[in-house]
């Protein structure tokens, strides 16, 4: 058998986008709505700013999600999904229905 390299495994590179519980429970609870930081914060409230802050971050660089600042006084951030961050969504959804159905 041939050894696959990293760069080419399928699996590697989406668990690599979407490996972390925080990540696929962002992804989830977005869908398709435009959010605030507060509005995401108050979804997942077990989640810790810096940890929060750095899975957005994850999850913009990789396209999953898109990002926009507004020059307003307090600072306004919205966040919301991609095309490929909506694509996700049914493979995260089968993760979640086979782990309810399984454990």
């Amino acid at each position: 058998m041939s050894k696959i390299s990293d760069e080419d495994c399928g699996i590697r590179k989406a668990m690599n986008l979407v490996g972390s519980k925080w990540k696929v429970m962002l992804l989830r609870k977005m869908r398709r709505e435009r959010m605030r930081y507060g509005d995401i914060k108050r979804l997942i409230p077990e989640i810790s700013e810096k940890v929060l802050i750095q899975e957005l971050k994850d999850l913009v660089k990789a396209g999953l999600m898109e990002k926009k600042s507004y020059p307003e006084i307090p600072p306004k951030v919205e966040y919301w999904l991609t095309d490929k961050g909506i694509n996700s969504l049914p493979l995260l959804d089968s993760i979640v229905a086979f782990g309810e159905a399984n454990f």
